[in-house]
């Protein structure tokens, strides 16, 4: 393990421990079962020092998927693993025009319109009485009593 995360990775297997023994109804461990957990809790590290730094999860494959990439080195080529793109690759319309990958990101003040659309679609079906009551309250005009 990394040197720097020795001492977090020592508090982590304490924690377990101290978890697993409040959850086993406080009877005593063994220490082949204190080693089990600390090991298990080494490994998770393992697993998620990985999965951070290069996208791989090999925990969900198969033990004979994971030893046939070990063999022949297939970590690059793995589909379960997380690509990373960089917001400066060029991306290529349907006309052929070029830009960047990052201007494609909506703005969270753009008009929103799926919700446009499923307005106009919601106050079509609305009965239209109630909608010009709706508008004269916005305009602040008084309801007569028939309203």
């Amino acid at each position: 393990m990394k040197p720097q995360d020795k001492e977090d990775i020592l508090h982590t297997i304490i924690a377990t421990l101290a978890d697993v023994e409040r959850n086993n109804g406080h009877k005593p461990f063994t220490e082949a079962v204190m080693y089990r957990i600390a090991s298990r809790t080494v490994a998770d590290y393992w697993f998620s020092h990985y999965s951070y730094n290069t996208g791989l999860d090999c925990k969900h494959c198969s033990k004979a998927q994971r030893q046939k990439c070990k063999k022949d080195y297939l970590y690059s080529k793995c589909p379960k693993a997380i690509k990373l793109e960089s917001l400066n690759k060029p991306i290529i319309d349907s006309e052929g025009h070029t830009t960047e990958l990052g201007e494609l990101i909506a703005d969270d003040k753009a008009l929103d319109l799926d919700a446009w659309v499923d307005a106009r679609t919601f106050l079509l079906g609305f009965p239209q009485r109630l909608l010009l009551i709706a508008d004269k309250l916005n305009s602040g005009q008084s309801l007569p009593v028939a309203d």
